[in-house]
């Protein structure tokens, strides 16, 4: 079909075809520019994710490591990492008067054991508060999904209605009365579809891409954690010198 004749058909819509190609226009727009900012935000994410987890597996307990996680702000990992320190006292964290030191834990006599159900509940609530920004404007694309081929059902149902009365207006049904008022009418449908389809393959391809990232970052807390019960156990008794 030539741009003529799209456009033409486009003009030639009825009032509610209109109404509701625009609607999908609108969801269409709106779709697109969320699935263009969520793949920047999920791309910032696993490449200082990533980053620092590379620094993490070099050097666990160096000083720099502090400074890496401070300049990775879109990093899940990075987070726990600063707000874990900072419940256990780690030096440059934010744990002011804290008895563990970012630089080592092992020149410590005998630290204090950390609570491991605490510092798994607040790894849990800094990883949530990074999935929730993730999340965000994730379920307008689930919606756009969902609603937009009933949208352009609807158009196709009233494009229908008005094609037949067309018919019962002119008295035949032929082909050529039939026809352009069903094209008219499926113009909605192709719409919806359209605008649909991107918008679900998006929706499910970012909830991966958490999951992924929730993977990825229970992994770390489970191991750094562990790092800190291992470092802080108390010495057996007549250990000492």
């Amino acid at each position: 079909m030539s741009s003529t004749g799209t456009s033409g058909l486009a003009i030639s819509l009825g009032l509610v075809s209109k109404f509701v190609l625009l609607c999908l226009i609108l969801f269409s727009v709106v779709s697109w520019a969320v699935i263009f900012l969520k793949w920047r935000a999920f791309r910032s994410t696993d490449e200082e994710d990533r980053r620092f987890l590379h620094s993490y597996g070099k050097s666990p307990g160096s000083h720099d490591l502090l400074k890496q996680a401070k300049r990775a702000p879109h990093s899940p990992s990075a987070s726990i990492y600063l707000g874990l320190m900072d419940r256990v006292g780690g030096e440059g964290a934010g744990g002011g008067d804290g008895h563990f030191s970012a630089g080592g834990l092992d020149d410590l006599d005998e630290p204090p054991q950390p609570d491991r159900r605490y510092l798994e509940q607040v790894a849990a609530k800094l990883m949530q508060g990074h999935l929730s920004r993730l999340e965000e404007w994730l379920p307008f694309l689930a919606t756009t999904g969902n609603v937009t081929p009933f949208i352009g059902l609807l158009g196709t149902v009233m494009g229908i209605i008005d094609a037949f009365r067309e018919i019962g207006r002119q008295g035949t049904a032929s082909l050529s009365a039939v026809a352009p008022g069903v094209a008219e009418a499926l113009v909605a449908t192709a719409a919806g579809l359209f605008t649909a389809i991107p918008a679900v393959m998006a929706y499910n391809y970012f909830l991966m891409r958490m999951r992924k990232i929730a993977f990825r970052s229970d992994s770390f807390v489970v191991e750094f954690i562990h790092s800190l019960s291992a470092k802080t156990k108390p010495k057996p008794v007549g250990t000492r010198g």
